[in-house]
């Protein structure tokens, strides 16, 4: 994983406390602020909102596309912690200032909330999804 182990526990805990309790204690919301400063208030919004959606192909290949709260959507990939906003690009790797954006935490929250929506697509669905972002980006 490429978050740090701090980070990893931290999600650990939380979906823990959300499997048992069904909501995440004040001292592990903290934690997220602490832990994901600025980040933290807007993920758990776009996690409330359900804004997450967990992609899926036949060949179980899987992407999450996350809608913003500026109404775009963004695909973000958690096996290698990667977003496609601006903020992602800006923030987190080229100024080092944040581990994520809100958008990829959304993604993990949401994992371990058990909040994801789901989409099942064609495996060509997905490949289209796949260049969409590219194009979007060259």
């Amino acid at each position: 994983s490429t978050l740090p182990a701090v980070a990893e526990e931290l999600l650990r805990e939380i979906r823990k406390a959300f499997q048992e309790t069904s909501h995440v204690p004040d001292d592990l919301l903290l934690g997220l602020k602490f832990i994901f400063g600025p980040s933290a208030v807007p993920a758990l919004d776009l996690v409330d909102q359900r804004s997450v959606t967990r992609v899926r192909s036949p060949s179980g290949r899987t992407l999450y596309q996350v809608l913003g709260s500026s109404g775009k959507l963004y695909t973000c990939y958690s096996s290698c912690h990667f977003c496609t906003c601006p903020a992602f690009g800006f923030s987190v790797l080229q100024k080092s200032e944040s581990l994520l954006c809100k958008h990829i935490l959304a993604v993990y929250l949401s994992q371990a909330m058990g909040a994801c929506q789901e989409l099942a697509v064609s495996e060509e669905q997905l490949t289209n999804i796949l260049l969409a972002e590219e194009e979007d980006e060259g």
